[in-house]
């Protein structure tokens, strides 16, 4: 028996990804980061579907200045791998702090999202800075300005 009504199906030529600005300054890093993942995910919107990106555009500044709970600063470890023998390198989380602010957020955030193709190109659409400045301006006012139109048409 055929059915007449077809359920809602979002296609890729509907997706309009927008932008958003984060400030990390004072925020915790694993509410900051759940935060991010849903809306590099699109699970914020009616139109989500797994198999397709419907997520956002983030941009994250001020990543040097995350702040985290208890004695995570010296206890936290972060590992790498070089692949040579003896080639484990770990650093704690302050170390990290110093030396490279964008990847413990982005780490963060990469273990939140899925572990396939898809979850690669939703944090490829993620950008991290460590200061308040970011290159992004441009899109940010196409992106308002896109929302803006189409609140006016409808």
């Amino acid at each position: 028996m055929p059915r007449g009504n077809k359920p809602y199906q979002t296609t890729a030529a509907e997706l309009k990804p927008e932008w958003h600005v984060i400030d990390a300054a004072d925020k915790t890093l694993g509410r900051l980061s759940s935060e991010i993942s849903v809306l590099l995910m699109g699970k914020h919107k009616p139109i989500y579907v797994p198999h397709l990106n419907t997520g956002d555009y983030v941009v994250v500044v001020n990543a040097e200045k995350i702040r985290v709970t208890g004695n995570k600063l010296e206890q936290k470890m972060y590992y790498r791998h070089s692949g040579y023998h003896g080639g484990l390198t770990e650093r704690t989380l302050g170390q990290m702090l110093d030396k490279t602010p964008t990847r413990v957020i982005t780490q963060a955030v990469k273990g939140m999202l899925p572990k396939n193709a898809l979850g690669r190109h939703m944090l490829a659409r993620m950008k991290v800075y460590a200061g308040p400045d970011h290159p992004h301006q441009a899109q940010l006012a196409s992106s308002a300005a896109a929302t803006s139109t189409q609140g006016e048409d409808s």
